[in-house]
């Protein structure tokens, strides 16, 4: 059956995708520091859904899953609050990090995210074809100038102390069926990644930096790189979907502005990742999920080289200069999605995610205390006529923390130190279909 398309929804979509791009940030997002979901579905449901696409913001999860996709237009914004602190033990004598409490300024941000799909005619490559703009991730991190004795302030000696790392992904993807129940799909990578640092003037000086003019208050800096995503999605069973999906490294341009701090020179790599999942209809208006994912975190030097590297001796900026220390994430996640009347559609979900950074590396990861593991949410659909549909999600993850203690080259090594974090977020979006086929796609 023929089918009449307006083209006017496209009109406005290079505009917004160009805002979205420039506004796209998490920070200090939930797993490691990427976020646990990509759009207002696939936040609600925990971030499980890699074999259980069904609108256009399947291109930042699997693309295979496009082909469950009409013509629409989906976009959301997420309010995002992550409770960032640390905790000095008492000690006695001199500490590098300063005793008692003190908690991270800058507590709420603003996350879009922007995805569009369109059905071709029938076509040898593609049967539908999309684009996506979203927050991939980051890290942000405020500390106030805390006294500290003898005129000097800060957490480092160095003023306040902060860490403002966004990371936005531009995919345009292509999904095909290759056969009864079996899909495909490809989305290459744009990546536009923006970091700026401060309060960390203490590490320019005692020969810690191969560049100490390269450390930190160098303002804003941008980096862009380049990815493929891609994902497979097959039926086993008329209620049985298996799903995976992953992407390549997304290699990026150093970040020169502080090549004396980051290892290999100011190299920042965003890592590949890989998810895997079922998607199970007990009825059909009943759907369990279960995703596993894995984010090599650990393949990049600048984030996953011991801090404790800076007494090898190995300066800051080096090949094998101090990072984070973060290891690999492992995230399991499990969602339930009912589709409760034509018009309302109720999500849950829940996600446990491996703690990236050990008791060594506490120190360093002040500026990002990415240490939360449980995340709880919640979110429904619900369609005012038969174009528009508004989308809610919530997220709660409760606090965790690690210790640790300064490094013992700084100070005493008694000197515990605790980092911790909890999170918020609440998720609106808005959904236009133009053109949709009468029929449910999935």
């Amino acid at each position: 059956m023929s089918r009449e398309i307006s083209s006017r929804p496209f009109s406005t979509i290079g505009a917004a995708v160009l805002a979205a791009m420039s506004m796209a940030s998490a920070a200090e997002a939930t797993e490691g520091y990427f976020q646990h979901g990509y759009g207002a579905r696939h936040k609600a449901l925990g971030g499980a859904g890699v074999a259980d696409s069904r609108d256009s913001t399947a291109i930042s999860l699997n693309p295979a899953g496009l082909v469950h996709s009409g013509n629409e237009v989906t976009a959301a914004v997420s309010a995002f609050s992550p409770r960032r602190e640390f905790e000095g033990g008492p000690a006695i004598g001199p500490t590098f990090t300063p005793v008692g409490t003190v908690e991270s300024d800058s507590n709420w941000f603003a996350v879009p995210n922007f995805a569009a799909s369109y059905r071709l005619a029938p076509n040898p490559f593609a049967d539908v074809i999309g684009v996506s703009v979203y927050g991939s991730g980051g890290m942000n991190t405020d500390y106030p100038a805390v006294a500290r004795g003898g005129g000097a302030t800060g957490i480092f000696f160095g003023g306040p102390l902060g860490v403002d790392l966004q990371q936005a992904l531009l995919s345009v993807s292509l999904a095909k069926t290759i056969a009864p129940g079996v899909s495909v799909g490809v989305a290459p990578i744009l990546a536009r990644q923006q970091i700026k640092l401060k309060g960390l003037d203490a590490f320019r000086q005692g020969g810690f930096s191969i560049d100490p003019n390269a450390v930190t208050g160098k303002g804003h800096e941008v980096s862009w790189g380049f990815g493929v995503r891609g994902g497979i999605e097959v039926a086993v069973a008329p209620n049985i979907r298996l799903g995976i999906a992953g992407n390549t490294p997304i290699w990026s341009q150093e970040f020169d502005k502080y090549r004396g701090l980051f290892a290999e020179q100011g190299d920042f790599d965003i890592p590949a990742s890989i998810q895997a999942g079922i998607a199970v209809d007990v009825t059909p208006n009943l759907t369990l999920l279960a995703d596993y994912r894995h984010i090599w975190f650990g393949s990049i030097a600048s984030i996953a080289n011991p801090s404790t590297n800076l007494f090898i001796p190995a300066q800051l900026g080096a090949d094998n200069g101090p990072g984070f220390g973060w290891d690999d994430v492992d995230v399991v996640k499990f969602g339930v999605e009912w589709r409760s009347s034509p018009d309302l559609t109720l999500r849950a979900g829940y996600a446990y995610a491996t703690n990236p950074i050990s008791s060594r590396d506490v120190q360093f990861n002040i500026l990002a205390p990415a240490v939360v593991q449980h995340h709880i949410t919640a979110g429904l659909e619900y369609k005012l006529d038969k174009a528009w549909s508004i989308e809610l999600a919530g997220l709660y993850a409760p606090e965790e923390t690690v210790r640790g203690t300064d490094l013992p080259g700084l100070a005493p090594a008694n000197h515990t130190v605790d980092i911790s974090m909890y999170q918020f977020e609440a998720t609106f979006g808005v959904k236009y279909k133009f053109g949709a086929d009468e029929a449910p796609l999935k």
